[in-house]
Order: C-alpha cells, then sequence, then structure tokens
C-alpha cells in the first residue's frame, strides 16, 4: 500500500478518537453542567473535523466515498469498543462480539474485488 492508502487511515484513527471523546467522554463528568460539556465537546470536535476533512479529501484519490464510509465506520466500532472497556469501565458481551462480527463481514463485503 502506498502512503495514499494509509495517509487517510491514519487521519480517520486519529480523528475517531476525538470524536469517541467528543461524543462519550463527558460521561466521566456527570457532575459537570450539560452547557459545559457541549461547549468542550464541540471544541473537541472541531480537532475531528480538522483531520476527518482531509481524510476524505485524500482518500477520495484511492479509495470510493463508499469505502471512506466503511473504513470510518469499523474505526469507529473499534475506537468506541476500546473507550468503552478502557474509559468507561462497561465491558463488552459476547453480543457486541457477534454484532460486531456482523458489521466486519458487511465491511469485507464492501472491500471485495
Amino acid at each position: 500500500m502506498t502512503p495514499a492508502h494509509w495517509t487517510p487511515i491514519v487521519l480517520l484513527i486519529g480523528s475517531n478518537l476525538f470524536m469517541t471523546v467528543a461524543w462519550y467522554g463527558h460521561l466521566k463528568f456527570k457532575e459537570s453542567p450539560l452547557l459545559l460539556v457541549i461547549l468542550a465537546s464541540w471544541a473537541i470536535a472541531f480537532v475531528e473535523y480538522c483531520l476527518a476533512v482531509p481524510a476524505n479529501r485524500i482518500g477520495h484519490a484511492v479509495y470510493s466515498a463508499a469505502e471512506l464510509k466503511t473504513m470510518q465506520e469499523v474505526i469507529t466500532l473499534v475506537m468506541f469498543a476500546g473507550f468503552s472497556v478502557w474509559v468507561l469501565g462497561e465491558p463488552l458481551t459476547w453480543k457486541h462480539a457477534i454484532g460486531f462480527a456482523l458489521i466486519a463481514i458487511g465491511a469485507a463485503v464492501i472491500f471485495y474485488k
């Protein structure tokens, strides 16, 4: 794979890290006022956009839009699963594993040549 193939993947991983924190990080701070966590989430999400937009712009030179969206969803799922376990302390169950496996099968279909 060339840098043109890897760059969007790396940028999408970074963007999804920020977006996961923006969307779910506030759950660790339930005592904080809602307006404050909304503003903090917006600030974090801004960084996500600064990574996601170039990822898609660069990536569209070598991937279709459907492939980019599929990558983003799989990366989001992996990122969320890790965040859920390590930050929120929520265990993953066999139902999660089966659901994630079905999503992975769907993603494989998108990339099947």
